[in-house]
């Protein structure tokens, strides 16, 4: 199995827990004399069996990343990379697009709000981390689908 295919089943069986979560919880109780639209027994048991591959996945996810290397580099730290640099490129993106409100006042005795920044240059840097994400994010999505899963 490749690491991508692991990581999509991952994500598939983080939605079945929630739903099935849901499922055990809309059917623990029900009045006297009616009975449960599902088993939660039922419900329990296949929770707990999704609980168990999800586990297995993380762990063998986990130790794939720490073991394949992708220039120099394992995908752990790739990731870790990829994480700063989002919060990177999302605070400079909110901060050109609260500073390029411009001048706000509605007559000319209000007082006048003025950007602090030099937003075309804060822009061009949201620009630049956007690119080093989306180059980064391509290399990372390359080692996913070339990578075996470590068993």
């Amino acid at each position: 199995m490749k690491l991508a295919e692991a990581l999509q089943e991952r994500a598939d069986l983080k939605i079945k827990l929630s739903n099935l979560s849901s499922r055990i919880t809309n059917n623990c109780l029900c009045q006297e004399g009616e009975k449960p639209a599902e088993d939660p027994n039922a419900l329990i048991k296949e929770y707990d069996e999704c609980i168990g591959r999800f586990n297995y996945l993380v762990e063998k996810i986990n130790l794939t990343n720490c073991r394949t290397d992708v220039d120099g580099k394992t995908l752990t730290s790739l990731l870790a990379e990829k994480d700063a640099l989002s919060l990177r490129v999302s605070m400079y993106r909110n901060l050109v697009n609260t500073a390029s409100s411009g001048a706000q006042r509605a007559r000319r005795t209000e007082i006048k709000i003025l950007s602090t920044v030099n937003v075309a240059k804060l822009q061009k840097t949201a620009d630049e981390l956007a690119r080093e994400l989306r180059v980064l994010d391509n290399k990372i999505q390359a080692a996913n689908w070339t990578s075996d899963l470590i068993e």
